[in-house]
């Protein structure tokens, strides 16, 4: 592709087909990672929003855009940005589609901003199993394979499942 055929709508349509390096059904922007596409004749620059600053897939995440993107003009730069929060507000519709189809439990509404941190710790989050759409669930793990899942267990179709956390 040359520079000059290069449009904004490639350039999204080429991280769509950046997988999360964790969940692999679901695409960078399916989870609401990319803040920003600068575009111009010498340049292309991403920047990702961190789902968490400790995620271990970062630098993957940031390196699989850049390789995705090599080419797409004369400069490439793909840079993480804490400008703004990152929020499970931010997953598309498709990304809980995506998530639901391979028996993740999509996050609800992330915690409003306002509570005390002890509230949001105390309440425990409700998830709907993905398998037999019950929301009799118990949580078993706040803390899953990764900070931003967490273990469930259904009490209908007796399934674990893991659920994207709402921050």
């Amino acid at each position: 592709m040359t520079t000059r055929a290069l449009t904004r709508e490639a350039v999204w349509e080429a991280l769509a087909e950046v997988p999360d390096p964790e969940i692999p059904v679901v695409s960078v922007v399916d989870l609401g990672l990319v803040h920003a596409v600068e575009l111009d004749r010498e340049r292309l620059r991403v920047e990702l929003l961190p789902t968490f600053v400790g995620c271990p897939a970062l630098e993957l995440i940031r390196d699989s855009v850049a390789e995705r993107l090599a080419g797409m003009a004369p400069r490439v730069e793909v840079e993480m940005t804490f400008a703004v929060p990152w929020t499970s507000d931010r997953i598309t519709a498709n990304g809980h589609r995506k998530l639901r189809e391979s028996g993740f439990a999509a996050p609800g509404p992330a915690p409003a901003g306002d509570l005390p941190l002890f509230t949001t710790i105390a309440v425990r989050p409700r998830a709907t199993c993905p398998w037999c759409c019950a929301s009799d669930t118990t949580m078993e793990n706040a803390f899953g394979p990764t900070l931003c899942r967490s273990i469930h267990w259904c009490n209908r179709c007796r399934q674990p499942f893991e659920q994207f956390k709402a921050v």
